[in-house]
């Protein structure tokens, strides 16, 4: 018999013959799971559900930081570049415009008039041209109430014909015969059914069509009354065949009548169009000057600069916020500096910088020995003595920021306590409020428990045996701090620094209350921007450069110090 021990097929462990074996099977096939499948894909399959319920675990978290975070940056920074509202609102003046030449000195033609003259009318149907006149008022002043006078009197050029085709034939100021011969004749049917049903049994309103061949007959009119009936229909929720259509119509109908001849014209209401034509080319038939009935609106319109204004911002996106924020303008010769006495966001910016700077420096010296206090005492009496230190943050920052507005101001309680102990004479008491030194008082007590708690956290977990091994050694109590605990206690200062100095370049209501008009900060222009003057493009881009500031000094930070040295202990 063959001894167990020496019967190759029985010997367990990794015996020459056995490593072949496995080999073999190894060649044979893949490794199965419990399964039957290829042990390979079923690991891949558990990696996939493991990161798959990861990403379910922090989904909620993700989606919320999304849409409360990266989602306003973003738009953000397209707000700062978008300028659509040009070329949305004028889109033929904006083409016509390409032909003119800003810097031959000369007004547009004629034809860029006519352009501006139906883009504005139908802006001010649907209430868009004072927007747009917002908009170019931001570039020059002026624009905004010359859009508005425009919206009220372009009415009177179309007046002028539509008074003239009525007197000629009455149904010029019916709904009906216009809609007959603008509208294809399946809608007809389908809007007089709608209008005919009962309002609790209306359905959808049937979208306005033009007739086939009216295109070609009446290019101007068609598109024109084509934008007058889709508005009433979902604009204004009315019918056009119970609706007159716009005087904008009627002067691009007298257009049509004037280049075209309707002799062989047979559609609906022949008789009305053959005898419009017949008016328009007769002698005594009145007509408008475009270029002059602008000019009768307002004289502004004559002025090369508007013109100008309106061509250089008629692209989709644009850098003059970004120019205007750093005290900078567009010009047709290319950006060029502000007068000297516009130019306020470069020393908005250089405050900013500076105060904020000095904040930090002072929350700096300010919190050191306090956190270096609560590291070292007791953990009883220092949790007791961190209650002092969160209780601002169970206070609101309004209460605090007019707490100091009344203690800072010439006759608050500061002023008096120095005035009492002598220190200062009660005719030449310290301006303390709506200046820089206001601002820098506030903010400092603001935010001193920011920088208190991260310098805590990281001075707690030093530990004294190493300041006690110092002085053993012989090490003046000076040089034990200076070179042994100082050093680490650098993360918590960096850390600090870095929330108080992004907290105290974001402030705007404590400069707001108690800077006025010297300690103000970026923050509070980017803010009367977006609730005031709503140049929200322009705040967009003063926050976008804030946002890169913040961005290279971090970066900066972290070539210099490095970012992984900066904790919040442990």
């Amino acid at each position: 018999m063959t001894d167990a021990t020496t019967d190759p097929d029985k010997i367990e462990g990794p015996t020459p013959d056995n490593a072949l074996r496995a080999a073999d099977k190894a060649k044979s096939g893949p490794m199965l799971a419990a399964d039957g499948t290829p042990l390979k894909r079923s690991l891949a399959r558990a990696l996939r559900r493991q990161k798959l319920r990861a990403l379910m675990l922090i989904a909620p978290l993700l989606i919320f930081v999304l849409v409360t975070f990266i989602a306003p940056i973003v738009d953000m920074l397209f707000r700062s570049v978008e300028n659509q509202i040009v070329s949305e609102t004028l889109p033929k003046t904006v083409v016509a415009l390409e032909d003119w030449d800003d810097e031959s000195g000369e007004l547009p033609g004629n034809t860029v008039f006519n352009a501006a003259y139906e883009d504005i009318f139908l802006a001010a149907e649907k209430k868009l041209h004072t927007r747009l006149g917002t908009r170019l008022n931001y570039e020059l002043t002026g624009v905004s109430s010359l859009f508005r006078k425009s919206g009220r009197g372009l009415d009177d050029i179309g007046e002028v014909y539509q008074d003239q085709f009525e007197d000629l034939d009455e149904n010029w100021d019916e709904a009906l015969p216009w809609a007959q011969i603008m509208g294809d004749p399946e809608w007809i049917a389908k809007q007089e059914e709608w209008d005919n049903t009962a309002e609790d049994d209306r359905g959808r309103m049937p979208r306005f069509d033009l007739r086939d061949d009216i295109v070609q007959t009446l290019p101007n009119a068609s598109i024109a009354y084509r934008d007058f009936a889709r508005f009433q229909q979902t604009e204004e929720e009315s019918s056009p065949l119970e609706e007159e259509p716009w005087s904008l119509v009627h002067t691009m109908l007298y257009r049509d009548l004037a280049a075209g001849d309707m002799s062989d014209y047979t559609g609906p209401q022949a008789e009305m169009l053959k005898a419009a034509d017949a008016l328009v080319d007769s002698p005594d038939f009145e007509t408008v000057d475009i270029r002059a009935a602008f000019e009768n609106i307002d004289k502004d319109w004559l002025d090369i600069d508007v013109w100008k204004t309106i061509k250089m911002y008629s692209p989709n996106y644009t850098n003059g916020y970004f120019l205007n924020s750093i005290d900078m303008q567009k010009t047709p010769e290319g950006p060029a500096l502000r007068d000297e006495d516009e130019r306020i966001y470069g020393l908005l910016f250089k405050r900013t910088m500076f105060m904020s700077m000095v904040i930090t420096f002072s929350c700096i010296a300010l919190a050191y020995p306090v956190a270096y206090l609560l590291s070292n005492l007791p953990a009883r009496t220092a949790n007791l003595l961190m209650i002092l230190v969160l209780l601002p943050f169970w206070t609101s920052l309004l209460v605090r920021t007019s707490a100091w507005k009344v203690m800072l101001q010439q006759q608050g309680v500061i002023n008096d306590v120095l005035v009492w102990i002598g220190l200062v004479a009660d005719d030449n008491r310290l301006v303390m409020i709506n200046n820089q030194l206001g601002t820098i008082i506030a903010m400092t007590h603001i935010l001193l428990p920011f920088m208190i708690l991260p310098m805590y956290s990281v001075m707690a977990t030093i530990p004294p045996t190493y300041v006690r091994a110092a002085k053993s050694l012989g090490a003046t109590n000076w040089t034990t701090f200076w070179r042994v605990y100082f050093p680490q206690s650098v993360p918590g200062i960096g850390a600090g620094s870095i929330l108080v100095f992004i907290l105290a370049i974001g402030y705007y209501i404590t400069p707001e209350i108690v800077g006025g008009t010297t300690g103000t900060f970026i923050s509070n222009r980017i803010a009367y921007h977006i609730s005031s003057s709503l140049n929200w493009g322009l705040a967009a881009a003063l926050g976008t450069i804030l946002l890169a500031v913040v961005l290279i000094l971090y970066w900066a930070y972290d070539k210099i110090v490095g970012i992984d040295n900066v904790k919040l202990g442990g």
